[in-house]
């Protein structure tokens, strides 16, 4: 196997090339460009250098795009058509100069050329770099039976509840709102990942359940209908009358956050903090992981994901889950992810499966022993799942 570039090179050399465009490629520095180039096989030495470190550019749009050919279109990934334009790969931008490039990519998002220069620009380099990197793997290397077996993904309606085997909450506190069930049965086996349609509220028998916050892990308000108001809603203690008596995970976040002296101020974006799973313990969950990936924009009436941090949430919260299982002395080997920053994130649906699966395949790949659940409510997103998760 030819050697492969290291993803900070890449990053390095596509600033560059950003700069500069295509036609100036042969005056940029190019070493890693090659280096992947080569390995994916599609060039052999000096002569057809550029044309191979074009074709793979373009190869590494379209797997931004999931496969599909990228148009200046609003079907199209947005990170996959301000790759296009910043790089000059749509045809009509590829002699265009860098400000223009640069402000056809910007109104892509509908944001101004300097805050695109500042904050969605890196996204859009860093995502390239690592699809450049996933095309020459995959040539190099090649899908295997073994490879693809690692990962079963099984579209599951939501089925009955089971009894579960922990135990419910004290006399007088209720679990949950009156009338509310969980649905969901329990996780797949280990080193598989199943996909759920229902909400991540009614899953049960998983023993950790991830949540989806802003960057000052505060937890949306329970009415509000998102991944963290639900978990929030069903996971505070309630007297005999339905009031909310412990907002367990709030409470808990608000004491990680005074204990690390972050209170009021914004953590690193993909930080995954643990707190109790409160009421939801009665479905057999035993921990929730809180992960920071939205960072607000505009005074807080939008947040802005970026797709890289999706990875370091999924590596962030397995190696939270074996600290905790090692010593918190918690049995645990299922965990469950939504659609993390397919919400108020606005990041498309198709992005966040292909780079969630990513990460997990990853993950599990290092560890088999972990079940995975991805659950969404929607069946449209879990056909989209599971599509994403057959595709090489």
């Amino acid at each position: 196997m030819c050697p492969l570039p290291t993803h900070e090179s890449l990053v390095a050399e596509l600033r560059e090339l950003r700069r500069r465009g295509l036609p100036g490629l042969r005056h940029c520095t190019r070493d890693a460009l090659r280096e992947a180039a080569v390995a994916a096989g599609l060039c052999g030495g000096p002569d057809d250098e550029q044309t191979g470190i074009e074709e793979l550019l373009g190869a590494a749009v379209r797997r931004l795009a999931g496969g599909h050919p990228v148009r200046d279109d609003d079907s199209c990934d947005p990170l996959a058509r301000a790759a296009a334009h910043s790089f000059g790969i749509f045809a009509a931008r590829r002699g265009v100069p860098g400000t223009d490039r640069r402000k056809a990519a910007a109104g892509v998002y509908g944001v101004t050329t300097e805050r695109f220069r500042k904050s969605q620009e890196h996204d859009v380099v860093a995502e390239l770099a690592a699809a450049v990197l996933a095309v020459a793997r995959e040539a190099a290397v090649g899908p295997t039976d073994g490879q693809r077996a690692e990962v079963v993904t099984e579209l599951t309606a939501p089925a009955a509840a089971a009894p579960s085997a922990y135990a419910a909450p004290s006399a007088g506190v209720r679990s949950r709102r009156p009338g509310a069930r969980p649905v969901t049965a329990a996780a797949a086996p280990a080193g598989r990942i199943t996909v759920r349609v229902c909400p991540i509220e009614e899953v049960r028998d998983v023993d950790i359940l991830v949540s989806s916050e802003n960057t000052y892990l505060e937890m949306s308000k329970t009415f509000r209908p998102t991944v963290s108001g639900a978990l929030r809603r069903a996971a505070a203690l309630r007297d005999a009358a339905g009031e909310i008596v412990d907002d367990v995970l709030s409470r808990e976040l608000g004491v990680w956050l005074r204990t690390h002296g972050r209170a009021g101020r914004p953590v690193r974006p993909g930080t995954v903090v643990a707190t109790s799973s409160g009421a939801l313990a009665a479905q057999g969950v035993r921990r929730v992981h809180h992960a920071a990936i939205a960072t607000p924009v505009g005074g807080g009436d939008r947040y802005h994901v970026s797709p890289a941090v999706l990875g370091e949430v999924v590596r962030a919260s397995f190696e939270l889950a074996r600290h905790e299982s090692e010593f918190l002395s918690l049995p645990m080997s299922s965990i469950c992810f939504p659609l993390l920053g397919a919400g108020r994130g606005g990041l498309p649906v198709e992005t966040v499966a292909r780079r969630l699966l990513d990460a997990i395949r990853a993950e599990l790949r290092r560890d088999p022993s972990w079940a995975v659940v991805l659950v969404t409510p929607e069946e449209s997103h879990a056909r989209l799942l599971t599509a994403a998760s057959s595709a090489p």
